[in-house]
């Protein structure tokens, strides 16, 4: 992924999330924090009044008001990958499918798997974190409003 030019001021990380992404490796960290920045300007784009920031399940985890967890992690079982995590008893995992069948690797109804080294595909990605951040205001809609 590659910094955006537009410069967003993030909100301070809370110590525990900060102590999470202090652990990843350099390379793994670096990643995982480009990933909340452009999780957290989207939030920002979509006038999300408030993002709370934490830590759900030993992961850093973004919920918007009227949306949906997004959870960000890496493993080091699975050393050459990191995932985007998704509440799996939403149909966002499926309406992703749907929507983009052949970009992402899906981990059942709860990931995207992306490798490290891959070129993100970015415009795909924040459409998807947007329809997560907007969940419960679109959940209704066929394909969330797609």
């Amino acid at each position: 992924m590659q910094n955006s030019d537009l410069h967003l001021k993030l909100p301070v990380m809370p110590a525990d999330v900060q102590c999470k992404f202090d652990a990843y490796p350099a390379h793994v960290q670096d990643v995982l924090l480009e990933l909340r920045r452009i999780i957290m300007q989207l939030a920002s784009e979509l006038t999300v009044t408030k993002l709370e920031e934490s830590l759900k399940w030993g992961q850093p985890s973004y919920l918007a008001v009227g949306g949906s967890t997004i959870r960000i992690d890496w493993s080091s079982k699975s050393p050459q990958q990191f995932r985007v995590y998704f509440i799996c008893s939403t149909i966002l995992i499926e309406t992703f499918k749907e929507l983009y069948p052949g970009t992402f690797c899906y981990e059942g109804n709860r990931a995207i798997v992306f490798q490290l080294r891959q070129k993100i595909p970015l415009l795909e990605l924040k459409h998807c974190l947007s329809l997560s951040l907007n969940y419960h205001k679109i959940k209704k809609l066929p394909l969330l409003g797609n």
